[in-house]
C-alpha cells in the first residue's frame, strides 16, 4: 500500500485565498483592515522565520500586521506592559506572543510563559491559548479555535475524512495541540460539519506503558509528540489515516513525529513533513484575526 499524501500546503493556500476574499468585502463594508501584532523578545533564528512568515502572510490576505521586537533581557514587568498597551489599542484586533519566550541570564525574573498568554485580552486572543477561551472550547461554543487543531479539522473536513464514530488516538497531551485536538473531535458538532465531530478520542503520550497496542487501534492517528520519528510503521493499522504535526530537525532534515516512509507503506493517507500541517497554521491564524476583527467591530 502507498498512502495518498495530504497536502496541507495546497490546502493552505485555498484557506488563504478565502480569507483574503473576506477581508476585501469586510474592508469595502467600510471596516478598516483588520491587524495582527506579534511580540518577538530575543533573537531565535528560528522565532524569527516564523513571525516573518506570519507578516508576508498577513500582507498577502490583506491583514495589517505589527512587529514588536524586545530585547531577550526584557522583563517581566515590560512584556506584560507592552500587552498591556497592544489590549487597550484599539486598532489591533489580534495578539499573539511569539514562543518559546526566552530565559533571563543572570539573577533577573524569567518570563511565565503562562502568565503572560493570560494577560492578553481574551477578544484579541487569536492562538487561543486564554484561559476563557479554552474553557469556551471545553463547553463546545467556542470563540476561536486554536490555530493547528482547526488546521488539522480543516484538512480532515477538505479531504473528506470522516471523524464521526471513528476511533483517534492523538498521540501529546500539549496546551496547543494535543488536548484542544482531542476536544475538538469529541464535540458533538463541528464548525466544519458533523463529519469532523462525534469521534472517539484516546490522548496517549510518551509516558503511555502500551503506546504501541493504542496506536494500532487508531483509525486516524495525529501524532504530536515532539519527538523525532517516534511513530513506527509497525505502530500503524492498516489504512488508517496518519496525520504528523511534528517537526525536528535531525542534522540537516526536517523529519516529523512519524517515520514517513514506513508509514507510508502501511496507511491510507499521510501528512508529509514539511508541507502537512504546518502551513495549516498559519492560514487559520489568518482567519481567526479576520474573526477577531468582526467579532470587536459587532459582527
Amino acid at each position: 500500500m502507498s498512502a495518498t499524501r495530504l497536502d496541507g500546503k495546497k490546502i493552505a493556500l485555498k484557506i488563504r485565498a478565502e480569507v483574503a476574499q473576506s477581508v476585501q468585502k469586510f474592508v469595502e463594508d467600510g471596516n478598516a483592515a483588520p491587524k495582527l501584532a506579534a511580540v518577538l523578545v530575543g533573537d531565535d533564528p528560528a522565532s524569527q522565520v516564523y513571525v516573518r512568515n506570519k507578516e508576508r502572510a498577513c500582507e498577502k490576505a490583506g491583514i495589517a500586521s505589527r512587529l514588536d521586537r524586545m530585547p531577550a533581557s526584557t522583563t517581566p514587568a515590560e512584556l506584560l506592559a507592552r500587552i498591556d498597551e497592544l489590549n487597550s489599542d484599539q486598532s489591533v484586533n489580534g495578539i499573539l506572543v511569539q514562543l518559546p519566550l526566552p530565559q533571563i541570564e543572570g539573577d533577573g525574573p524569567a518570563l511565565d510563559e503562562r502568565e503572560v498568554l493570560d494577560a492578553i485580552d481574551p477578544l484579541k486572543d487569536v492562538d487561543a491559548f486564554s484561559p476563557i477561551n479554552v474553557g469556551l472550547l471545553m463547553q463546545g461554543r467556542p470563540r476561536f479555535l486554536p490555530c493547528t487543531p482547526h488546521g488539522i479539522v480543516q484538512m480532515l473536513h477538505r479531504c473528506d475524512i470522516e471523524t464521526a464514530g471513528k476511533h483517534v488516538v492523538v498521540v501529546g497531551r500539549s496546551e496547543i495541540v494535543g488536548k484542544p485536538m482531542a476536544m475538538m473531535l469529541a464535540q458533538k458538532d463541528s464548525t466544519c460539519g458533523p463529519q469532523t465531530a462525534n469521534a472517539t478520542v484516546t490522548i496517549a503520550h510518551s509516558r503511555t506503558s502500551n503506546l504501541k497496542e493504542v496506536c494500532l487501534s487508531a483509525d486516524i492517528l495525529i501524532a504530536a509528540v515532539g519527538r523525532p520519528e517516534m511513530i513506527r510503521g509497525d505502530m500503524i493499522r492498516p489504512g488508517a489515516v496518519v496525520v504528523d504535526v511534528g517537526i525536528n530537525r535531525v542534522g540537516d532534515r526536517l523529519v516529523g513525529d512519524v517515520a514517513f516512509d514506513e508509514a507510508a507503506e502501511t496507511a491510507s493517507a499521510i501528512t508529509p513533513v514539511p508541507g502537512g500541517v504546518g502551513p495549516l497554521t498559519i492560514a487559520m491564524l489568518l482567519h481567526n484575526t479576520l474573526l477577531a476583527a468582526k467579532l470587536q467591530s459587532g459582527q
